[in-house]
């Protein structure tokens, strides 16, 4: 079922401690039981399996649940032992899990979507079990009397859902690249406002309370930073990646922020640096250096007698360039490039060798990644996605050692 690869070596990467394998399809969830040695994991296979560890190293199913239709995501509740399982049918399933890990009793059914459940939230305070789904939705219901409190409607797929428990804002990210801050009371809401800055679909989100930061990973292999908290529309870009953005962690007490992507990358930022926002790209009908035309200038270039150049943008100041004037490439980790992108010739001139010191650390998983877990205060990171393989690392030589209040748990 499982197998120790091997002990902790002093390495300055991510160390893999144990391999699980046993499910016959892809792991949507997978979450670290906290003070345990064991792992709770949910699958397209139907099943909901508790891993503990044994005295031989190796970990084994202590439950194995299946229910009626694949499980799509998870929410897990450590101090009540109370587990909500999203499905693909629509419906959340509550569980109360015994205090020895070895028995699951089913508690409740909520009716929440009319189809597939992409993330949920449970909230010990309101009693609430927020959740969005493919039904291009979210829903809130009680988990006292199971009924129905809200509902909302988007026009796409609502993907990704973080929460504040005090404030009882919702994040939703959705499949159109926007995300959405939802102030949700009993029977009503209220659309906050709406954050646009990814070009592709939301894939994951993370909402620190304490800085009140939201990070959201997405399609277009990017990590966006918005400062909410702030309250003045500052937002930090993060690209390091080359596939899609499928997990995120943020570690508030090293000021640190953890990404996973579909390729099994998986990268440590450094947010405890002076950091500056990506510049906005400008519009214009000429090269903004040399004033050539770009191909749809069809009056200059007729007044010219000048064939029309294809436009591009530097990274550093945004303006719209073509290709003879941005020729060079060059890493600006400051603002979040940690792989070579174009500048302008000018912009170049102005980075100094020092300007190109790395903000962030990348590591391979050598699987593809569809959800990440830690507890900080262990040093424990756990992956799965669809090769059926969770893996449990030693992340303390990438993170820090000093974390046991450094993370919020969902």
């Amino acid at each position: 079922m499982a197998a120790e690869i091997h002990s902790r070596p002093q390495t300055a990467r991510p160390i893999l401690l144990n391999k699980i394998e046993g499910h016959s399809d892809a792991v949507n969830a997978a979450v670290l039981i906290p003070k345990e040695d064991g792992v709770i994991t949910v699958s397209e296979d139907r099943t909901i399996r508790v891993w503990l560890k044994r005295d031989s190293g190796q970990y084994w199913p202590s439950i194995y649940h299946t229910v009626s239709s694949p499980c799509s995501c998870m929410s897990y509740h450590h101090d009540s032992r109370r587990i909500f399982i999203g499905q693909d049918n629509g419906a959340v399933v509550e569980f109360l899990i015994s205090e020895d890990f070895n028995k699951m009793n089913h508690v409740k059914t909520y009716p929440a979507h009319q189809n597939r459940v992409s993330d949920m939230v449970f909230s010990l305070e309101s009693e609430w079990v927020v959740s969005t789904g493919h039904d291009k939705s979210v829903s809130w219901m009680c988990t006292q009397s199971g009924s129905m409190l809200g509902r909302h409607y988007f026009t796409a797929w609502a993907s990704c859902l973080q929460y504040d428990h005090d404030t009882q804002h919702a994040f939703v990210g959705d499949y159109s690249g926007q995300i959405t801050l939802l102030k949700l009371e009993k029977q009503t809401y209220s659309t906050i406002t709406t954050l646009k800055g990814h070009e592709g679909s939301i894939a994951t989100l993370w909402w620190d309370p304490v800085q009140r930061l939201l990070f959201s990973g997405a399609s277009d292999h990017s990590v966006i930073m918005w400062d909410i908290g702030g309250r003045k529309g500052r937002t930090l870009l993060l690209q390091g990646h080359h596939e899609r953005v499928q997990a995120i962690r943020y570690l508030q007490l090293t000021r640190q922020l953890v990404s996973c992507s579909a390729d099994g990358g998986m990268a440590v930022w450094n947010m405890d640096t002076q950091r500056e926002e990506a510049p906005q790209w400008l519009d214009s009908d000429s090269c903004q250096k040399c004033e050539q035309p770009f191909f749809w200038n069809i009056k200059q270039m007729w007044d010219t007698k000048t064939m029309g150049l294809r436009q591009h943008h530097c990274r550093k100041c945004g303006n719209a360039v073509c290709g003879k004037c941005s020729s060079k490439r060059t890493t600006f980790p400051i603002m979040g490039f940690e792989f070579p992108v174009r500048v302008c010739d000018a912009c170049f001139d102005t980075i100094k060798e020092e300007d190109r010191t790395p903000l962030a650390t990348f590591h391979e998983g050598k699987h593809n990644i569809a959800h990440m877990d830690m507890d900080p205060s262990r040093g424990l990171m756990v992956t799965c996605g669809s090769d059926r393989i969770v893996k449990i690392w030693d992340v303390t030589q990438v993170v820090g050692c000093s974390l046991a209040t450094g993370f919020s748990s969902r």
